[in-house]
């Protein structure tokens, strides 16, 4: 069961919704619109986590690119940091070995929010 929801903005969810899809794998649990078929607001799963979409601006000013606002567990860091990249993704962080045992790499995504992938599971 989850607890915790973040929730990241974008100015085009439609387009945020097929990206993040396409680049980091999350699968469309909900996509709601308004009566003229904009996406007002849309959920994205992967596994047992979920991210909520809402409209709006995106990130008030550009974080470093190792501010990470969303940290996403994965079993093959190397895969996916490959998927990313083919899907267009900022590479901010290529994969490294953490001195706590995980692999991770991060990512910004369409709007410059910077997300991590690891295999870390708290």
């Amino acid at each position: 069961m989850r607890t915790i929801y973040p929730i990241l903005r974008y100015p085009d969810l439609q387009a945020a919704v097929d990206w993040l899809h396409a680049a980091f794998g999350l699968e469309p649990r909900a996509v709601h619109r308004a009566p003229d078929g904009t996406v007002v607001h849309a959920e994205l799963v992967r596994e047992t986590g979920m991210v909520m979409l809402g409209a709006g601006p995106g990130p008030r000013s550009r974080p470093a690119d190792d501010d990470y606002l969303v940290y996403v567990a994965v079993d093959n860091v190397d895969a996916h940091h490959a998927r990313a990249r083919a899907a267009g993704a900022r590479i901010v962080r290529e994969p490294f070995d953490t001195d706590y045992g995980s692999r991770d790499y991060a990512a910004r995504d369409l709007v410059g929010n910077v997300w991590s992938f690891g295999t870390y599971r708290p």
